[in-house]
């Protein structure tokens, strides 16, 4: 019996201690204005058009006064229409703008938790066939006023890709060598971080961006990433982390030094990776801060050692 059962340990431990690899086996989630791209595995603006109209409707002039008198609006050099229907044309934004009232929920990150005040707008590019929405205290000036600095920044994150993290764990997700899924064991550790970090997915990234006169500078850092490990323990489950630590077959059964987690129960969970971002910016005597975040999931399969007794 005692060489079945340090046969069965040793069976554990490799499992344990087996090299690690990164995964992302779940959806990614974007931050608003952003749809996921499978084809290149990135978060990209989503495209749409202005408004109702077409990019062919004559100018006409909003009654919000957001376009002032005999404006001359361009984009690539080209001369386009000032207005189309609602929207009103960005010189600084290099979009139409268009407001939306009602679309999203007080508690929507995109109101940065500035609700009521301010209003969410729609920037909308037809030409580069990029959109984006974002909150404003004041509202966007048309082709008639200086660029404002705020809007400038929100351009300098539409210009910026991001990524949600590529997992790294052990246990590993899989099909190991001997055709058997991987396991973890209840009360062992497992090991999370951010698998082949890129700035796109652990940052830091800056972008300028100028108009009307005005440069605004935007910087993206990660501020940290957390892992919803699925066990539906509350406060429990949920773990912040930076980068994390990587896995090496030298650590063996020991906690992870930065990012960690030991699973109470056995069962098959779904754990949530949310990467939080916050972008910094400064221009034209003014500054501010955009949060972004960005998810992905992957399954765990934890079992228990059961010690088989023989008679």
């Amino acid at each position: 019996m005692l060489t079945r059962l340090l046969a069965l340990v040793v069976m554990i431990s490799l499992i344990i201690s087996a090299a690690p690899r990164a995964v992302a086996s779940g959806p990614v989630v974007c931050a608003p204005g952003y749809t996921y791209d499978n084809a290149t595995g990135t978060c990209k603006l989503s495209i749409d058009s202005p408004g109702s109209g077409s990019s062919t409707t004559s100018p006409t002039t909003p009654t919000n006064g957001a376009v002032g008198p005999t404006p001359k609006c361009t984009f690539d050099k080209v001369e386009i229409p000032c207005a189309v229907g609602a929207t009103w044309w960005s010189p600084g934004a290099q979009c139409y703008i268009t407001p939306q009232p009602g679309v999203y929920e007080p508690t929507h990150e995109l109101w940065q938790g500035n609700y009521p005040a301010g209003m969410i707008y729609l920037c909308a590019n037809p030409y580069s066939r990029r959109n984006y929405s974002f909150w404003a205290l004041t509202q966007p000036p048309g082709p008639a006023a200086p660029a404002d600095p705020a809007v400038l920044a929100q351009r300098a994150v539409a210009e910026m890709t991001f990524h949600a993290i590529t997992i790294g764990m052990v246990p590993l997700d899989g099909i190991g060598p001997d055709g058997k899924p991987y396991i973890g064991i209840v009360g062992l550790p497992t090991w999370m971080w951010i698998a082949n970090p890129t700035v796109e997915t652990a940052g830091p990234q800056t972008r300028s961006v100028t108009a009307g006169g005005i440069t605004v500078t935007a910087t993206a850092k990660l501020q940290n990433v957390v892992w919803d490990m699925g066990d539906n323990r509350g406060a429990a489950s949920v773990v912040t982390c930076g980068a994390g630590t990587p896995y090496q077959d030298s650590y063996g059964a020991k906690d992870s030094p930065t990012c960690g987690y030991r699973y109470p129960k056995q069962g098959t969970y779904t754990i949530t990776a949310t990467s939080h971002w916050t972008v910094g910016w400064s221009g034209a005597g003014q500054s501010g801060t955009i949060p972004l975040h960005f998810t992905t999931t992957r399954p765990i399969t934890i079992g228990e050692v059961q010690v088989i007794r023989q008679r």
